[in-house]
């Protein structure tokens, strides 16, 4: 199953490398685009599930790895859900 990374920039301007088991969340994001904080954490929500549940139809188990990094990014996205309209850029895909 091909993996992926994918470089994105917080509305303060810090920047983090994600993780996704499939390269299903290229289906949902553009390089350079910049999305809305609720639309970025839905998103990721969709497509990282979507990449789960990959991993656990090919081999029984759903993927840690993907759960987890939703996981932070549900978390860190809460850090900005108070400032006017916070926007996250999706900077590229690490292939």
């Amino acid at each position: 199953m091909p993996e992926i990374n994918f470089k994105i920039q917080w509305p303060d301007g810090t920047e983090q490398n994600c993780y996704s088991p499939s390269l299903v969340v290229k289906q949902y994001f553009n390089p350079g685009e910049t999305y809305e904080l609720q639309e970025f954490v839905n998103k990721s929500r969709t497509a990282l599930n979507i990449a789960s549940d990959r991993v656990k139809k090919a081999y029984g188990f759903p993927c840690s790895r993907a759960l987890g990094q939703l996981k932070q990014i549900e978390s860190k996205a809460i850090e900005y859900q108070q400032l006017p309209l916070p926007k996250v850029k999706l900077i590229d895909f690490i292939e």
